[in-house]
């Protein structure tokens, strides 16, 4: 049995920290069919001294033969968490290709109390299966 290695992807904008940990679900793809199905826990955690809020995400998501899909909407999970000085949210989403390699990037906009919006960067992130041919370029 193959096993996996996990890898954490990590991008810190204006003191907020995202990191992503993506996982291939075994139990949820067909090869035969096409289908692969990948988890991510995020986690968001302010590390700065302002108040902030989630409003919107924005993804990238781009199988391996090179076909992007841009997925926008509010919050996350259903969520617009507020994180103070501190605090964390993590969150669990999964995201379906028709190829057995692929990866995501993306954004989330944020805004301070003050009202002030601005973006924050979610790593680029590799999506890879045991099927997926490993390539070094």
């Amino acid at each position: 049995m193959l096993a996996m290695m996990t890898v954490m992807y990590r991008a810190i904008t204006r003191q907020i920290e995202v990191t992503v940990e993506p996982n291939f679900m075994a139990d949820r793809s067909d090869a035969d069919e096409r289908q692969f199905f990948w988890s991510y826990t995020i986690v968001i955690t302010n590390e700065g001294s302002e108040t902030v809020q989630l409003r919107t995400r924005h993804w990238v998501i781009t199988d391996a033969s090179g076909r992007s899909v841009e997925v926008r909407g509010e919050g996350v999970v259903g969520k617009q968490p507020t994180l103070k000085p501190g605090d964390r949210f993590e969150y669990t989403s999964g995201v379906p290709l028709p190829t057995p390699s692929g990866f995501m990037t993306g954004s989330y906009q944020m805004v301070t109390t003050t009202g002030e919006p601005f973006d924050i960067n979610v790593p680029a992130f590799s999506l890879d299966s045991p099927d997926a041919q490993r390539v070094l370029n």
